[in-house]
């Protein structure tokens, strides 16, 4: 099965990344995933089940240690085949900056 999250992380900061978004961000961009775009005020992330229930856990923990206030995530079942997801092979992290990730 393969699933796609889309989540944002609270509070925003239209000035700088606030420090939870930065560890968001490393976190989708570290992760044995197919796909990640990162963008100022969303972020969606692709990969077989096992990938993104792993790595939705470890940015949940790691974005509220980091001054997350509120996590925002729809998860979608896209697709029943497995594509592996190792990684990150194909990884579309269109443009991301520093001030992304939000």
């Amino acid at each position: 099965m393969r699933l796609r999250v889309e989540f944002t992380t609270e509070p925003f900061d239209l000035d700088e990344a606030p420090a939870h978004a930065v560890v968001a961000r490393e976190v989708v961009m570290g992760a044995a995933l197919d796909s990640v775009d990162v963008g100022p005020f969303g972020n969606t992330a692709e990969g077989g089940a096992e990938a993104v229930l792993n790595t939705v856990d470890t940015l949940l923990r790691r974005s509220l240690a980091a001054g997350a206030t509120r996590v925002s995530l729809q998860v979608n079942v896209i697709g029943t085949g497995e594509t592996g997801g190792a990684g990150g092979a194909g990884r579309g992290e269109s443009g991301a900056s520093a001030g992304d990730g939000r």
